[in-house]
């Protein structure tokens, strides 16, 4: 056995292990007829695709093959929102205060620049590639991390944490945005930092950071956001296809995230903490993200509980609507 050979059968575990009693020499085979004579390791490409393949698999097994593309569906709901957010924000960080306070420049916070990220991500998405629509959501979350240290480090004003952390799990979500699709799935993150921005500046008067209550705007931002999952996913759910209801359950933690504050008042009101402190919006959102896994966890468990229950018995042959490889419904 070669080293390439062995290298490629560490890379099979990632699929199961009955996938890969049964075609696991024939898929190894392949990858080592395509490789170059004097290769010793798989490809970069190669490993990628091994490792996505070995998912979808293990998804498939767990009756949950529409979870993949569950995750691309809500990244399309995710990128609008994280763009109609910042629309928000950017419009209080020019929004012209009504008292003296510290601040950066014309601008409220240093919050400015992950906000105008965003807003650029907006364009890019509409305008290039989705490739370079991923790097732009990825500088976008990196710019909004930055400013955390950045404004410990310069004494500048920031946006409080429940503002950032939404964001920073909407864009994480975003990164997964599908490859394919049409024109109009490149115009809502655009039309919604617009929308937002301008609907946000025409009604702001003296509120900004400086001055007013900066989570009003995430917490009605918060049931829209699950509203229109859920929409979707009734129309998937319609058309037999459930990867509305997946998107629906990665949304639950931004929609928690995006309501923090007020279930951060629910946790202190609960258990007597100061609805204020940042141990208690921290323990919320630990929370919020412990019950969006549950979520997910319960509905794997479903999905696999009731794949066993319709198993075919050994030596039927597939039906017409099913692979005939994988036996998953076409």
């Amino acid at each position: 056995m070669s080293d390439l050979e062995r290298r490629y059968l560490r890379l099979l575990r990632a699929y199961p292990a009955d996938y890969r009693r049964a075609r696991g020499a024939e898929i190894v085979g392949t990858y080592l007829d395509l490789a170059d004579p004097d290769r010793r390791w798989p490809s970069v490409a190669d490993a990628a695709d091994l490792l996505r393949g070995g998912l979808r698999q293990r998804l498939r097994a767990a009756g949950a093959a529409d979870l993949l593309p569950g995750v691309r569906l809500a990244a399309l709901i995710a990128l609008p929102a994280a763009t109609g957010v910042a629309g928000v924000w950017a419009s209080a960080e020019i929004a012209a205060p009504s008292v003296d306070w510290v601040a950066f420049g014309p601008f409220a916070t240093v919050g400015v620049a992950c906000w105008l990220a965003w807003l650029l991500t907006a364009v890019v998405a509409a305008v290039a590639p989705v490739r370079w629509t991923r790097v732009a959501v990825g500088l976008a979350l990196a710019v909004t991390v930055a400013v955390v240290p950045v404004s410990a480090a310069a004494g500048l004003p920031r946006p409080p944490l429940f503002v950032l952390l939404p964001q920073v799990v909407l864009g994480l979500l975003a990164l997964a945005l599908p490859t394919d699709g049409g024109w109009w799935l490149r115009l809502p993150p655009l039309a919604a930092g617009a929308t937002a921005a301008a609907t946000t500046t025409h009604g702001l008067g003296d509120w900004s950071y400086r001055w007013g209550d900066p989570g009003t705007a995430l917490t009605t931002s918060a049931p829209a956001l699950l509203v229109v999952a859920m929409l979707i996913a009734v129309a998937r759910v319609l058309a037999d296809d459930r990867r509305g209801l997946w998107a629906m359950l990665l949304l639950v933690a931004p929609g928690g995230l995006l309501a923090l504050r007020p279930l951060a008042f629910l946790t202190g009101k609960a258990s007597g903490w100061n609805p204020q402190d940042d141990v208690t919006f921290a323990v919320t959102a630990g929370g919020v993200v412990a019950l969006n896994l549950a979520v997910l966890w319960l509905a794997l468990a479903a999905g696999r509980a009731a794949r066993h229950r319709g198993r075919r018995p050994a030596g039927l042959p597939p039906t017409a609507h099913t692979c005939p490889t994988c036996g998953s419904p076409r």
